[in-house]
C-alpha cells in the first residue's frame, strides 16, 4: 500500500489591493491633475513664489504644537509612528507646519520677507468621500515675515488668478472674514464662551465638547441643533480694535481694486489661537458638501508656537483632486500626429523618425508606427485618437515616396501651423517641395499627397 502523502499544491497568490483611501490616477483624471500643477507652477512663477521642497515626515512635535493637541487632524487623522531610534515621526498632514520649522532651522529669515510654493502628497486618516482622501495632493503658497494687509490681497488676487486661469471661476465664491489681532480675538473668543454657556443644554454634544477646548469652531457647525445659535451668536466686529479694522479695510480695498469679487463670512473662523486677522475660503456647491476648493488665511502667532520669534506670516493651500474635479475637460486641447510608415523601407523609418522629432520640437505630441502589419499601422494610428496622421510610403517606381495627410479634427486653424512649423522647412530644403501644397495638404488633409524623392 502507497502510504506516499499526495503533494500539495501550492496555493495561488493573492493579489493585495489598494490600501482604503489612495488612488491610482490614470487617464483623463491623471490629465487633469498634471493640468493642474502645471498652471499652479506657471502662476506661482508670475507672482515670484519661490519652488520648495519639503519632508514627507516631520518630528511629531512639529504637528501637533502647530496644529493644537486636541484638534480632530492631531488626535485622530494623524499617521505617526516611532523609528528604530524610538522618536515619533509623522506623515506631514499638511504644509504649513514644515514649512514654518524650515523658516527657522534653514535660516530663512535671511530672504523675509519669503514668498515659496510647494505642491505634493499628504496624509490623514479620515472617511473618504468625494474629493477627500488619506493620501492626497495639494498646491500651497506662504508668504513668512510680511505683516502688511498688501501679503494677503497679494496671495487671494494670486488664488483668483489660478482659478481663471484653470477655467473653474465661475461658480467660485470667495469668502472672507476677519479674526482681527490678538487682543481682539480674545475678547470676542471670551464673548462667545459666555453667549454659549447659556445655551449649553440646546447644543449639540460635539459643540458641548468644543465649548471647553474650541468654541469658536461651534460658529461653523453643521448640525441643525446649533445653526439657531451659531447665526445669532456675537460677530467679531463688535470686538476689534482700531488696528484690526483698519487691516481688514486694507483687505478688502486692495481686493475691490484688484476686480477680485468676495463675500463676507461672519461663520468662517480658524480655531487655533494664533491665527490673527484674515480667513478666506473658496468655495463651490458642484463638490457636495464639502464645498472648499482652496482656503487659507493669517496665522502671524505660529512661528512662537514653535519656539521662534513673533512672525507675521500669511498663506492658502487647494486640494488638487478637488480642483482635478472641478478642471474636468476645460483645460485646452493639446492637438498629437502618428507618423505611420507603410513600408518597411529603412529609409521611410528614418525619414520618419526625424518628422517625429520635428513635430515634438513644436510642441504638439507625436508618436511613430513603423512596426507590426503594415495593413493595420494606420488602424492603430486612428485607435490612439490622434488629429492628424501622417502616412509615408513607397510609389512603386524604386525612386520616389508618398506623403499623405489625413486631418481628424474641424478647428485645423488651432494647430496647422505647428505642423507648418515642423515640416515645411525639411520639405523645401531636402525635397524642394512648394510650401504652400504642404500648407494645402496639412490644411485639407483627406487624400492629398506630395510625392517626394526616395530616402537612401
Amino acid at each position: 500500500m502507497n502510504t506516499t502523502p499526495p503533494l500539495k499544491t501550492p496555493q495561488a497568490l493573492k493579489t493585495p489591493q489598494a490600501i482604503r483611501g489612495t488612488q491610482d490616477i490614470f487617464g483623463p483624471d491623471a490629465e487633469a491633475f498634471a493640468h493642474v500643477v502645471e498652471t499652479f507652477e506657471r502662476v506661482r512663477r508670475l507672482y515670484r513664489f519661490r519652488r520648495v521642497e519639503m519632508p514627507v515626515f516631520e518630528k511629531t512635535a512639529v504637528f501637533s504644537r502647530s496644529l493644537g493637541e486636541t484638534t480632530d487632524v492631531v488626535s485622530k487623522e494623524m499617521y505617526s509612528f516611532e523609528d528604530r531610534g524610538g522618536e515619533s515621526l509623522t506623515l506631514r498632514p499638511e504644509f504649513t507646519a514644515g514649512i514654518a520649522r524650515a523658516y527657522l532651522t534653514e535660516g530663512w529669515q535671511q530672504y523675509a520677507p519669503l514668498k515659496v510654493a510647494t505642491h505634493g502628497p499628504l496624509f490623514r486618516y479620515e472617511r473618504p468621500q468625494k474629493g477627500r482622501y488619506r493620501q492626497f495632493h495639494q498646491i500651497d503658497a506662504e508668504v513668512i515675515g510680511a505683516a502688511e494687509p498688501a501679503a494677503d490681497v497679494e496671495l487671494l488676487v494670486m488664488a483668483d488668478q489660478l482659478l481663471r486661469e484653470l477655467g473653474i471661476a465661475d461658480g467660485v465664491t470667495l469668502q472672507l472674514n476677519t479674526l482681527g489681532d490678538a487682543a481682539s480675538r480674545e475678547a470676542w473668543r471670551s464673548a462667545l464662551v459666555e453667549y454659549f454657556l447659556a445655551h449649553r443644554a440646546e447644543l449639540s454634544e460635539d459643540s458641548q465638547d468644543r465649548l471647553e477646548r474650541n468654541p469658536l469652531r461651534i460658529l461653523d457647525s453643521k448640525d441643525p441643533r446649533d445653526r439657531p445659535f451659531a447665526d445669532a451668536a456675537p460677530k467679531i466686529d463688535s470686538y476689534l480694535s482700531a488696528e484690526a479694522q483698519d487691516f481688514f479695510a486694507a483687505v478688502t480695498e486692495g481686493l475691490d481694486e484688484s476686480g477680485v469679487q468676495w463675500t463676507r463670512a461672519y461663520a468662517l473662523v480658524r480655531g487655533l489661537d494664533y491665527y490673527r486677522h484674515t480667513a478666506f475660503e473658496f468655495t463651490t456647491d458642484r463638490l457636495g458638501a464639502q464645498g472648499t476648493v482652496l482656503g487659507g488665511g493669517r496665522y502671524d502667532g505660529l512661528m512662537e508656537a514653535l519656539g521662534g520669534p513673533a512672525t507675521p506670516a500669511v498663506g492658502w493651500a487647494a486640494g488638487i483632486e478637488r480642483l482635478a474635479m472641478l478642471v474636468g475637460d476645460v483645460g485646452k486641447p493639446v492637438r498629437s500626429a502618428a507618423v505611420v510608415i507603410e513600408s518597411e523601407h529603412k529609409g521611410l523609418v528614418r525619414l520618419g523618425r526625424e518628422i517625429e522629432r520635428l513635430i515634438r520640437s513644436a510642441e504638439m505630441p507625436s508618436v511613430l508606427i513603423a512596426e507590426g502589419n503594415v495593413r493595420k499601422r494606420f488602424d492603430r494610428a486612428r485607435k490612439l485618437g490622434v488629429d492628424y496622421v501622417l502616412i509615408l510610403a513607397e510609389s512603386g517606381d524604386g525612386v520616389h515616396f508618398d506623403l499623405r495627410v489625413k486631418r481628424f479634427i474641424s478647428d485645423r486653424h488651432r494647430t496647422r501651423g505647428r505642423l507648418n512649423i515642423a515640416l515645411k522647412r525639411l520639405l523645401r530644403d531636402r525635397f524642394d517641395v512648394d510650401v504652400l501644397d504642404w500648407k494645402r495638404a496639412v490644411t485639407h488633409g483627406g487624400s492629398f499627397s506630395l510625392r517626394l524623392s526616395m530616402v537612401r
